[in-house]
């Protein structure tokens, strides 16, 4: 007879939303000694029909884990406030041990990732300067230390990862060598060159049902690649497509660089390092960030 234990994760990447979270989420799946969540995302301490299924449901996420593995999940929900407030409440009662994986991206280009990723989801319609009026969490998603600040007061920094973004990108097998070491796993990381990177927001069509219908209809897919040569399928396919990138208007994007400046001082302060929009990228290229004064 088999004993499963109940089992919580050791680590969890808790954010931020589009900011590489899929790709760190699968290179630590390829890692031996490394067990992750199916499905990535459960979202258990963000979503209350989640929560309400229970502890032993989430726990049943990691019971296929072997004994010996590091078991984590990736919940960018997790740094959704103000949408998802009792999400801390709820870890504070579980994870008394688990450690905490953020991601940090430059905070309009997060934001504009999102705003593509909910323009395919139907979400949003209008353009993005009526979509940051309408939908404020475009916004606060982007407000790191606001989202960071009750993870550092109520688990402490020591269990709390910051990493860049633009780190992920350029410096992929270093930054995955630091989070590995986080988390305490042995043995030597490798990075997958191979694994794309999911942060292609633009290149998603927008949802359909109609569309998925016939495009997913075996006969009408066969007919379709014999009948319409692959142009057409193109030029079909950006009616569905974002086929622009997003724009704000100069005085839009002075007034977020201010709000986003303000929030990115704090988190400098708290990381010793002199971080704002104009240098976020820089910083990220070429800092490896740790908490200095909090």
């Amino acid at each position: 007879m088999t004993l499963h234990v109940k089992r919580l994760p050791d680590f969890v990447v808790i954010g931020a939303m589009k900011c590489g979270t899929s790709t760190l989420h699968e290179q630590l799946a390829a890692q031996p000694g490394v067990f992750m969540s199916t499905p990535k995302e459960p979202n258990f301490f963000s979503d209350d029909d989640g929560y309400s299924r229970g502890l032993e449901w989430y726990c049943s996420l990691f019971e296929s884990a072997p004994r010996e593995a590091l078991c984590g999940e990736s919940s960018t929900h997790y740094t959704k406030l103000p949408t998802h407030p009792a999400t801390i409440s709820r870890m504070k009662l579980h994870l008394k041990t688990t450690k905490f994986i953020y991601i940090m991206r430059h905070p309009i280009d997060r934001l504009m990732s999102q705003y593509a990723h909910e323009w395919t989801k139907r979400r949003v319609s209008g353009p993005i300067s009526e979509a940051i009026q309408t939908n404020p969490e475009l916004v606060a998603y982007s407000q790191y230390a606001m989202q960071l600040e009750p993870y550092l007061e109520y688990f402490g920094p020591d269990r709390v990862l910051p990493v860049m973004f633009d780190a992920l990108i350029t410096r992929s097998q270093e930054t995955l060598n630091q989070v590995c070491q986080f988390i305490g796993l042995g043995g030597t990381p490798q990075w997958d060159d191979a694994k794309a990177h999911e942060n292609a927001s633009s290149q998603r069509l927008r949802t359909s049902p109609v569309r998925d219908w016939l495009a997913d209809a075996p006969l009408l897919r066969s007919i379709r690649h014999r009948m319409i040569p692959p142009s057409m399928n193109e030029r079909i396919k950006r009616l569905w497509k974002l086929n622009e990138q997003p724009r704000l208007l100069p005085e839009e994007g002075m007034q977020l660089k201010d709000i986003f400046d303000r929030d990115l001082e704090r988190l400098g302060l708290w990381l010793g390092l002199p971080i704002s929009c104009d240098n976020f990228k820089d910083t990220g290229r070429t800092a490896t960030p740790t908490w200095q004064r909090l």
